[in-house]
């Protein structure tokens, strides 16, 4: 996983939801790019959790970034 693809999804646009998945099996999702910090040395980030709880995740941890589908891709139409 590189820090370049995790700044990718957080600047797409429009922002999907995505997943962060951890080596220790932790998932921890990233609902809005509001919820995500990136550290200034790119190898932290924080992600807050809507109840105002946060995790602290070194970036050599993360294995996997795991992208929510659409609801227009789930449902196979688009809206009108």
């Amino acid at each position: 996983m590189t820090t370049e693809r995790l700044r990718d999804l957080y600047r797409a646009q429009p922002f999907r939801p995505f997943v962060i998945h951890l080596a220790d099996g932790r998932e921890i999702t990233v609902p809005h790019r509001e919820f995500l910090a990136l550290g200034p040395a790119g190898r932290t980030i924080l992600v807050y959790q809507p109840d105002e709880s946060f995790n602290i995740v070194d970036l050599l941890l993360v294995t996997d970034l795991e992208v929510k589908a659409s609801a227009t891709s789930q449902s196979g139409t688009s809206a009108p």
